[in-house]
């Protein structure tokens, strides 16, 4: 095996690419590791994967997957994990805002300290307070959330023994929380590291505050899964003894009034319906609630991605 798979997701990033391989290049020969590049185009619809056939035909260590249309991330992510071959996997922006000047730290921190994934830091950022501010919130929920205390769970930068990417899925906006997965996984050696961050030199951000309230829905989907996934009765039981025992209760109170005080047209009362509508969901939270969730989890096509092309082995 290789010592090293570098995973670069990309969409429109043609400006970076070339110096961004050379830097790459150049830290992977001072250090002497035998390593992959693997370019996942996400739908780019700039000349990226014109540059990425320049690159691989100058350094066929450079490989090249491309998406027919941009399936987000997530999903670069999850192909790229299932493509590489090194016993170090280490992810990075194509943006150059992360640097390849971390990699032998990163490298480091697996191999002799041992953990199984090692997420960067961006203790100094350069981005604009629209997308600091959001981060800073998605960060303290997420810890909050998940348990794991780091403190910058988006970050692009990020380093896994080769069997963490073998080992879980990444879809929708899950690349976010990788490192939930990863624990969710069984691998519990997570720990963090500061790494440099730089202004962005070429093109625009592609962070939107689509995303942000995407994230956030991903992470409650994601606490729900790992918490109850194989227990849903846990949660969809509970919640739905509690909605029709209220529902139960205020029938047996209807019941009780109209046998013993005579009370009449009980069903033109709103405490009628009120008990009425809290048996009725509390049925559907028993049979609809996680009986949606197990058939969207266990889906058969969720995580397929159609390749255009590849380029290198």
């Amino acid at each position: 095996m290789l010592d090293i798979s570098v995973v670069v997701p990309l969409y429109n990033e043609d400006e970076s690419l070339p110096e961004l391989s050379a830097w790459i290049d150049r830290v992977m020969k001072a250090n002497g590791y035998s390593y992959e590049v693997i370019f996942i185009d996400d739908g780019s619809t700039d000349r990226s994967w014109e540059v990425i056939d320049e690159i691989h035909s100058r350094m066929p260590q450079f490989r090249g997957i491309r998406f027919r249309r941009n399936y987000g991330k997530s999903g670069a992510l999850n192909v790229g994990f299932a493509s590489t071959k090194g016993n170090v996997v280490i992810t990075m922006d194509a943006d150059l805002q992360d640097s390849p000047d971390e990699i032998p730290e990163l490298y480091r921190l697996i191999t002799e300290e041992k953990f199984d994934l090692i997420s960067g830091w961006k203790q100094k950022r350069y981005d604009p307070i629209t997308k600091t501010l959001p981060t800073k919130i998605f960060n303290w929920a997420a810890r909050k959330m998940s348990g794991i205390s780091l403190h910058d769970f988006n970050c692009g930068l990020k380093a896994y023994r080769s069997d963490v990417v073998k080992n879980i899925e990444v879809y929708g906006e899950m690349h976010r929380y990788i490192p939930v997965l990863a624990k969710w996984a069984g691998f519990k050696k997570i720990g963090e590291k500061v790494v440099q961050h730089q202004a962005r030199k070429y093109g625009t951000t592609k962070f939107g505050w689509e995303r942000f309230i995407n994230g956030f829905l991903d992470l409650l989907s994601i606490t729900f899964v790992s918490k109850f996934g194989k227990r849903p009765m846990h949660l969809f039981g509970l919640l739905g003894t509690i909605s029709f025992s209220i529902g139960f209760i205020i029938a047996l109170y209807l019941t009780y009034a109209k046998i013993f005080h005579q009370a009449y047209r009980m069903t033109e009362r709103p405490i009628f319906f009120f008990g009425l509508l809290m048996m009725l969901i509390g049925t559907q939270l028993f049979l609809a609630g996680f009986l949606g969730e197990l058939i969207s989890r266990n889906s058969a096509d969720r995580n397929q991605y159609q390749v255009r092309e590849t380029i290198g082995d």
